[in-house]
C-alpha cells in the first residue's frame, strides 16, 4: 500500500496528457512501472513483461471512454473497424504470447527504440502522404495482424501506427483519429487478456495480486488517477495552445527512453 501514490501519481499525469494530446500513455506507464516494480524488488526478469501487461489492462478503460466519446462526434469508420479487428486480435495476443518468451533485456531495447521513434514523430509531426486506398479484407487483415503484434510488444493503444495506416489510405484525419481509438479497445482487450494467460502459466512465481502479467494495485490506481484527469486535460486542448505541453511531454519520452537505455549498460 506505501506505494499506491506513486500509481496514482503516474495515472494522473498519465491523463491529463492523454486528454491532451490524445495519446494513450502507455509509452510513459510502461517505463515509470518498471522504475517502481524495480524499487519493490519484483523479480528482475519479469519486471518489463508485468509493466507491459500491467499497461496493456489499463488501456483498456482510457480506450473505451476515447472510442466512446469518438463515436458520438460520428468519427468512427466501423466499416473499417469490422475488417480490421480479427487481425488486430490475431496480432496482439500472438505478439503478447512471443513477449512471454523473450527476455527482459531484449523487451527493453526494443522499447527504448520505438519510444524514441514515437517521441520524434511526435516532435516532427511525421505524417505520411495519402498516396493509396484502403486495402481488401486480407489487405487490412494483415495490416491489423502487424499493427497488433507491435502494439502488444511496447503496450500501446496503436494510434501511432494505425493514425498514420489509415491516413497513408486516404482516410481523413479526424476520422483516422476516432477509428484508431475504437481500434485500440480490442487491442487493450485482447493484449490484457493475453498477458493474464501467459503470465499464470510462467512457472517463476510473481508479486502477489497478480493476475499474471497484470500487477492488480497499480492497475487501480493508475485507472483512478488517470480518469480523474482525462476530462481536465481534454478541456485544457480548448482553452490553451498545446504545442509546448506537446514538446514537454516529447522531451519526457526522450528522457524515459534514456533512462531505460542506461539501466541496460
Amino acid at each position: 500500500m506505501e506505494w499506491w501514490p506513486a500509481y496514482l501519481m503516474l495515472g494522473t499525469v498519465v491523463g491529463f496528457f492523454a486528454g491532451l494530446l490524445g495519446i494513450g500513455g502507455g509509452l510513459v506507464i510502461v517505463p515509470v512501472l518498471t522504475f517502481i516494480f524495480a524499487a519493490q524488488d519484483f523479480p528482475p526478469d519479469r519486471i518489463l513483461h508485468l509493466a507491459l501487461g500491467t499497461t496493456m489492462a489499463a488501456i483498456i478503460f482510457s480506450s473505451a471512454a476515447s472510442l466512446r466519446t469518438h463515436h458520438v462526434h460520428g468519427a468512427v469508420n466501423w466499416q473499417v473497424v469490422k475488417f480490421i479487428t480479427p487481425g488486430i486480435i490475431l496480432g496482439t495476443l500472438g505478439g503478447a504470447t512471443v513477449v512471454s518468451m523473450l527476455s527482459s533485456r531484449f523487451l527493453s531495447i526494443v522499447f527504448v527504440v520505438f519510444i524514441y521513434y514515437a517521441a520524434t514523430q511526435m516532435l516532427l509531426n511525421i505524417r505520411p502522404k495519402p498516396s493509396h486506398m484502403l486495402p481488401g479484407r486480407l489487405g487490412m487483415l494483415v495490416a491489423g495482424s502487424v499493427i497488433g503484434a507491435i502494439s502488444s510488444f511496447v503496450a500501446i493503444g496503436g494510434g501511432l501506427l494505425t493514425i498514420p495506416f489509415l491516413s497513408l489510405c486516404n482516410v481523413k484525419l479526424q476520422h483516422a483519429i476516432g477509428t484508431a481509438a475504437a481500434v485500440g479497445f480490442p487491442i487493450a482487450v485482447a493484449g490484457g487478456i493475453g498477458y493474464m494467460i501467459n503470465g499464470m502459466a510462467q512457472p517463476q512465481p510473481l508479486p502477489e495480486y497478480s493476475l499474471g502479467y497484470v500487477y492488480l494495485p497499480a492497475l487501480g490506481w493508475i485507472v483512478l488517477g488517470s480518469t480523474l484527469t482525462a476530462p481536465i486535460g481534454a478541456k485544457t486542448t480548448h482553452v490553451m495552445q498545446t504545442a509546448t505541453l506537446r514538446k514537454i511531454f516529447v522531451v519526457l519520452l526522450y528522457l524515459l527512453g534514456t533512462r531505460m537505455l542506461l539501466r541496460l549498460f
